[in-house]
């Protein structure tokens, strides 16, 4: 059996509340998490050696919650509280520090652990004065960190000399984990290819990014302008250099473009309902009109970090109405959490604006991907399919070394099986060699993205409404 090891999640679900009180749920992005926790835990004006140190015992703390499911296991439908006599303080909707926002993107894929063990540290803190705990004292970090001490020998004074900083963790549902150091014009490889196929996914939907073309693996000027314009365009130090924090923002951003890209089908049959506004939707209502609601809300936010995460219930609850409210915000609209024809419209323009440009423009231009026939696909096995799976493979070892190209026979023989189990070797599949749903689909979406890294797409809203009955 495999052993499991530590990621990052992509999300976190947070309890507003002690674990059995009857509270609200939010769900944000791991480091807007951390973000949070840590603009409410520390000072931004600390020594930056102290602000690190509380950042990697936070981190490590939320990280240990995560891997052993310490309240799912217990029958809960979250991973942590924001109870500081059980987790860690967080105040949803609070002001995020510039200082500590950039150091979190800088670390938040790194993690305290003991030596010889697997889970993260569950590193507790306390004030240090009013409160005390065997455990990092946050303002004798700061103490420590004013007589020169790093963060590591912070940590290190606090939790033993048994410890170790893990960096780069993978985050889950991202395959490309920073490599460890910056990469600069005038570098060449792997890492400078995955860079490029990331950016030029990423300008689909950020369409100032320019286009890079051919993907060569090659940091010349045009990945470099690239590269600042999505620095530009995120917030970070634009100095067409590629470190952690640009490194892990592109992946989190490509990640999220990626998954809305596999909802493609259902937001397709969308069209086939009536999307006119119904009727006033608000808290407490449900059925079909709730869950378009919560569908577009998704997608959308799925672009805009201000709507937040939302599950797809068909129950207009809290967390929609909280939604509803993010959005009614950034459009300047009355902030009532009740969706009227001015909120639905505004809504459905949103939503049909993103779809055209992932979905619908320039159907010539649009890369398709051949579904799952059924057939499990393995060693002996004959057929177009697998002359279409042969065909894929061949693409993406265009981009991956570490993938051999095969003749294109529609025979599953060794090769194919090879060239399969490299694959799954490549984006952390079980290497069985063989094709089942979830390989098949996980191929023809790399194909797609290897496609698109060389494909200009149309992109913008086209200045009319979608609606049942359009057509082009």
């Amino acid at each position: 059996m495999a052993v499991p090891t530590p990621y990052i999640p992509e999300y976190i679900t947070v309890h507003l509340g002690p674990p059995s009180s009857y509270a609200e749920n939010v769900t944000i992005s791991f480091p807007d998490y951390i973000k949070n926790v840590a603009s409410s835990e520390i000072y931004p004006t600390w020594n930056e050696s102290a602000i690190r140190a509380n950042i990697y015992a936070q981190i490590s703390f939320a990280l240990n919650r995560v891997f052993l499911e310490h309240y799912p296991s217990q029958g809960y439908n979250f991973n942590i509280t924001n109870s500081t006599a059980y987790d860690q303080s967080f105040e949803n909707g609070r002001n995020i520090f510039d200082n500590i926002g950039k150091i979190v993107d800088d670390i938040f894929t790194s993690y305290i652990r003991r030596e010889g063990f697997i889970e993260p540290l569950a590193a507790k803190y306390c004030n240090g004065t009013t409160v005390t705990c065997e455990g990092l004292s946050q303002w004798g970090s700061e103490y420590l960190a004013n007589q020169g001490k790093y963060p590591y020998q912070i940590l290190e004074y606090y939790y033993g000399e048994d410890i170790e900083i893990i960096e780069n963790t993978p985050i889950f549902g991202i395959r490309n984990s920073y490599p460890g150091v910056p990469v600069k014009p005038s570098d060449s490889g792997d890492n400078v290819t995955t860079i490029q196929i990331l950016l030029n996914r990423i300008s689909q939907n950020y369409p100032a990014i320019p286009k890079l073309n051919p993907v060569d693996g090659i940091f010349g000027n045009q990945t470099k302008s690239a590269v600042k314009k999505f620095q530009s365009i995120f917030n970070l130090t634009v100095d067409g250099i590629v470190g952690r924090s640009t490194w892990n923002k592109m992946v989190l951003i490509y990640v999220g473009i990626k998954d809305l890209s596999e909802l493609e089908s259902e937001g397709i049959t969308l069209f086939g309902r009536s999307l006119e506004y119904p009727d006033a939707i608000q808290e407490g209502d449900k059925g079909e009109k709730v869950t378009i609601l919560q569908y577009f809300l998704s997608v959308i936010a799925e672009f805009n970090n201000s709507i937040p995460f939302l599950n797809i219930t068909g129950e207009f609850g809290s967390e929609t109405k909280n939604a509803v409210i993010a959005f009614q915000q950034i459009n300047n609209l009355p902030q009532t959490g009740i969706v009227n024809a001015i909120t639905w419209n505004e809504i459905y323009d949103t939503f049909t604006g993103i779809v055209d440009t992932v979905f619908l423009s320039g159907k010539t231009n649009t890369i398709q991907a051949e579904p799952f026939g059924g057939t499990v696909l393995k060693l002996s096995s004959t057929g177009e399919s697998v002359k279409t799976l042969q065909q894929y493979l061949n693409v993406i070892s265009n981009v991956y070394s570490s993938i051999s190209p095969i003749p294109v026979t529609g025979e599953f023989g060794k090769e194919t099986e090879d060239s399969v189990k490299q694959f799954q070797k490549q984006f952390g599949l079980p290497e069985t060699g063989v094709v089942d749903r979830d390989v098949w689909n996980s191929i023809a979406n790399e194909y797609k993205n290897v496609v698109s890294a060389t494909t200009t797409r149309p992109t913008q809203f086209p200045g009319y409404t979608l609606k049942l009955g359009t057509e082009d």
